[in-house]
This record gives C-alpha cells, structure tokens and sequence, in this order.
C-alpha cells in the first residue's frame, strides 16, 4: 500500500556555502558567512588539516547561506505538503565544507539516522507506516552532490528514496584550479586575495572539485607532463611554496629544518590530490544496481547556456609548469547544430561536460537556462547576472515544482515544468526520470 507523504527532504549545499562558527569564544563568533569570511580563522592546520591552524578554536557549522536555499527551502515545504497541518520536513544539512568529501559523507550518514527518528516523531508519518520502511529524499547542489554519489558508493541505498542533483560537478571544475592558482574564481566567487589563495591550497575539499574529463587540460607544444589534474606533477611549484611557508608560520615544530618542512609540504600536497583521486574513481565506478538504487529515481539537472570556462593550457616547462589563464577560454556554444561544440558550454562555473555523471544515461540528464527563470523572478535575474547562474540555479521557481513533482510523483497538470535534452540526444530519445515537455 503506498503512502500518503512523501518521503522527508534533506538539501546538501555546495561548498562554501554553509556558514561556519568557532565555539571557543564566549560568546561563539561566525567566522564565515555571506558577507564576512575570516579566512586566517578558516584555514586549516598543516600538521593535521582536520583542525584549524589557529588554535584553540572549536569550528562547527551553522545555517545554511539564505541566499542560495532559503527559497528552496521553503517552497518545497509549501509545494510537498498536502496541508500546513500536515508538513512534510525538508531538512537543511549544515556541513563543514573544508574537510575531505569522506568525512562529509559520515556526517551526512549520521544525519539521515536522525532525520528519519524526527520524521517518526510526527503524528501523520507513523499513522502513514512511515516507521515500516523508512527513507528520505536528497537534493545535492553543486559539491553537494558529490557527497551524495560518494555516500551512495559507500553506504547504499537503503536509506534512500530519490535523489535530485542540481549543477554538480561530478567530473570537476576548472574553477577549482583558478581559486587554486590565483585565489579567486566562481566557486564562492570573491576578489582576489593572496590569504584566500593560501586557504585555498589547504582546504581538502577543493581538491574533490578539480577537472578530470576527456579534452579539458592541454599542454603547450613540446611539454611532456601527465594531463591528470590529480597529479602532482602538473602543478605549479608555488603551490608546494606556499604550503612550506603556511607550515613555517603554522607548523607546531618551529625548529624543523627547511628541507623536512618542504618534504611535509609535498607529502601533504600530494596526499590531498590522492585522497581527492580516489574519491574521483569511486564516482567515476559507482554502479547504481549494484547498491540497490534505481537509475529512475535519479533527477540530474545542469546548467547551461552561460559563458563557462571549458579548457586550460598548461604551459611552462616541466620543471616548472604553469595554468595559463585566459578569458578565451570561456565560451558559450549552447545551441550550435553540432553536439560536441553545443557541449562547450555551462552554468558559468561548472563545464557541461564536467557536469555529465558517468554513472547515469546521458539521455536522462536535464538542461535549464537562465531563460527558465520567470519573469517575475527579477531579482534571481540581477543576481544571476551579478554572482552567476551556478550560485543562484537553486532559487528557480521552474525547478522547485520539478522537485516536488519528483518526489511525489504527481503528473504536471498545469504544464508548469519543463527542461532541455542534452546536446546530441533527439527529444524522441530523451528519458529524463519523469515526463517534461521540451522548451
């Protein structure tokens, strides 16, 4: 017997955009927030990068930034509820985004366990049986969902009804390399600053968002050097540089020789870039049927139609290589008649073709474009135009009835939702998981 309620809603934000506190002081201090960040207080500890380099500190995350979920948020809660006696919860997982995708997905884990204890607490879900079989419903943004497809690898699906990814990453960004190289990018996009830079190379969880898909890095005529951004060879030498200098500044043994503090430097450089590989191939792997979950069930959405970075070069030499930054590099071929060129194009952050997830059918996935904002959504227009479309795609109203839609099955009576097929696939021969008219 099906139920009444749909399943609750847990929303998985991307990265930078859960608000950060340090619980030492008295009162506790946000230290990262929308419109305040304090990276000196952010950044991570060389000698054990799951704590922060100024100690004693206790960092915790807090809410979740309201100008990417807040409307989200609350529109499901509308849209998903049959009436306001009866809710249907839709959870904002706050997480500490710095640390490495595994520890995130723990954490996710552990969460799960007690939103479904507090979903059992509500009178109308154990009068539905929700206690009998109970799941929930994930939504990833951006890195979010990443930490979904990983938790799924690792856990399975049991506890996991359906799954909505809006513009995630899952093959990389080359956002990730410029906020690397030069401290500023699309990805919680901001001026340049040398101590973002430096927080930058000391954040685990920026490595899971490097590029790795087919015809994205080149190299300069005459350079011989691995083009896996996994690597350490690829990189610049100034990455390591910093690294030995935050580890001369920060590092507990001040007496440590230069040399000791550069072989630290390299063994944690490449120990991010590894952990991050890995997480990569287990992505790249993952078998939806092996762990129990239905390709169906899964609603992939990207964004496109944006000017987006789709290639670096790779210049220098191969003692001392270099990403060579040009605004060439940013295009928008959405719409041309051949499908690989249409494919240089995306969300303004993420590249359509790091946005394709290895793991579903192509023919599944859905585009949107900043066009699919209404026009009465004035302000998520200026935003889109100000901050990017990548940030701001979770506030589309479009969107939010999908979700609902999509979680809980109901037809589109009004003709209020819709999408793109992918370049190359015919609308004949596009299968997204629920029926949507082409726009």
């Amino acid at each position: 017997m099906a139920r009444k309620f749909p399943d609750p809603v847990i929303v998985v934000p991307g990265v930078t955009a859960t608000y950060l506190r340090d619980l030492y002081p008295m009162p506790p201090e946000t230290i990262w927030a929308v419109l305040s960040k304090d990276f000196g207080r952010a950044q991570m500890h060389p000698d054990n990068p799951g704590y922060e380099a100024r100690q004693p500190a206790i960092v915790r995350p807090d809410q979740l930034y309201e100008i990417a979920y807040e409307e989200l948020i609350e529109e499901l809660r509308y849209d998903l509820a049959s009436s306001p006696d009866e809710p249907v919860p839709v959870f904002p997982f706050a997480y500490d985004w710095r640390h490495p995708l595994h520890l995130i997905q723990e954490a996710l884990d552990d969460f799960i366990d007690e939103v479904i204890e507090r979903t059992a607490l509500l009178r109308h879900y154990y009068k539905d049986g929700y206690r009998d079989a109970p799941q929930v419903n994930l939504i990833g943004h951006s890195m979010g969902g990443l930490v979904v497809a990983g938790y799924l690898d690792r856990f399975g699906a049991g506890k996991i009804n359906r799954i909505a990814t809006l513009a995630t990453p899952f093959r990389g960004s080359f956002e990730a390399i410029i906020k690397m190289v030069t401290g500023t990018a699309n990805i919680g996009g901001s001026k340049p600053s040398s101590r973002e830079r430096e927080a930058a190379r000391l954040t685990p969880s920026l490595y899971h968002l490097l590029p790795d898909f087919d015809t994205g890095i080149a190299l300069a005529p005459g350079l011989n050097l691995p083009q896996a951004t996994f690597d350490p060879a690829i990189w610049q030498p100034s990455i390591v540089e910093t690294i030995v200098s935050y580890i001369e500044r920060h590092g507990v043994d001040p007496a440590r020789t230069k040399a000791k503090k550069r072989r630290q430097a390299q063994a944690l450089f490449a120990d991010l870039l590894e952990t991050a590989g890995q997480h990569r191939a287990t992505v790249e792997s993952l078998d939806l049927a092996a762990k129990g979950f239905d390709a169906g069930r899964w609603l992939c959405v990207a964004g496109v139609d944006c000017k987006t970075r789709t290639r670096m070069t790779v210049g220098g030499t191969a003692k001392s290589p270099q990403f060579l930054l040009t605004g060439d590099d940013r295009t928008n071929h959405w719409g041309n008649a051949d499908a690989e060129t249409a494919k240089l194009t995306g969300d303004g952050t993420v590249h359509f073709k790091g946005a394709i997830p290895p793991f579903l059918p192509y023919a599944s996935m859905i585009c949107v474009s900043p066009d699919d904002f209404g026009y009465w959504e004035l302000q998520d227009q200026v935003t889109t135009e100000l901050g990017g479309f990548h940030g701001i795609l979770p506030n589309m109203d479009m969107l939010h009835r999908l979700l609902a839609r999509h979680f809980t099955g109901r037809k589109d009576s009004k003709g209020n939702t819709w999408g793109r097929p992918p370049p190359g696939v015919a609308e004949a021969d596009w299968k997204p998981p629920l029926p949507l008219a082409p726009k």
